[in-house]
């Protein structure tokens, strides 16, 4: 009775450090990382090598730094659940830590603070390649409106625990990475198909809300959309992969 009324002390703070260490212990983890990092190099490369001289700004590096972790660090927020199921490790991970709300609660952290650093990371690169653009010829401008900074990481974070939602909410890695890409691409489709669901689509098609994102100064219009589709894409699939990871038998 000690030992699992110690286990269920563990700080919080603790196990979202490990899990943060387990983002990258696995293989897929470890290139789903490094791919996530050379694409951001690549988007300044392309912005520097391609891009007109009005292109190239803070703005430009920042905002078009950030789509490969909005596309892919939600992919590994789905590894952070499914791969205690398919790497086995839920019996080690749950007879350590009972209580698996608090090592979900620590997932679900650890994502926040990945979707965090991979924006600050990116903040940096951008602000590197716009001093490479100055004496290339490029604007090389630094203006970049405040609101679009927490926008944009707001952004991260909602897709990141997407995919923690996802994961949980599926327990199976390949398909919780089809679902996750094909499902919402497929609703983007039929709403803009079918002319009833049009207006629905506003209001419940993330991909269409959270382009309020990209643009500064949002309106709170916008905002409630976002909030609507977050609900249904986001809390709805987190809440009941809580359910299924708390009921689910770890053999």
């Amino acid at each position: 009775m000690s030992v699992l009324t110690e286990n269920r002390a563990v700080p919080l703070g603790r196990l979202t450090v490990v899990e943060l260490r387990k983002l990258a212990d696995t293989r897929a983890g470890f290139w789903l990382l490094l791919i996530i990092g050379l694409a951001t190099v690549g988007t300044s490369a392309i912005l520097l090598g391609w891009a007109e001289d009005a292109e190239q700004t803070f703005s430009g590096f920042f905002l078009f730094g950030l789509v490969p972790s909005a596309v892919l660090l939600p992919v590994l927020g789905i590894l952070s659940v499914t791969s205690e199921w398919s790497q086995r490790t839920a019996l080690t991970t749950f007879t350590l830590v009972p209580a698996r709300s608090r090592v979900m609660l620590a997932k679900l952290a650890a994502g926040v603070l990945i979707a965090i650093a991979a924006t600050v990371a990116t903040g940096l690169l951008a602000a590197v390649a716009n001093l490479i653009a100055g004496p290339l010829g490029g604007d090389a401008s630094w203006t970049l409106d405040s609101s679009l900074i927490w926008q944009s990481l707001l952004l991260q974070v909602i897709f990141v625990l997407m995919g923690i939602g996802f994961g949980a909410m599926l327990l199976n890695t390949p398909l919780a990475i089809v679902i996750y890409f094909a499902l919402p691409t497929v609703w983007t489709v039929i709403g803009e198909i079918v002319t009833k669901l049009a207006e629905a689509a506003k209001w419940l098609d993330l991909n269409v809300t959270s382009q309020a994102l990209s643009e500064a100064d949002a309106t709170g219009g916008e905002y409630a959309r976002l909030a609507v589709s977050t609900a249904l894409w986001v809390i709805v699939p987190l809440v009941f992969g809580f359910i299924r990871v708390l009921r689910r038998e770890v053999s």
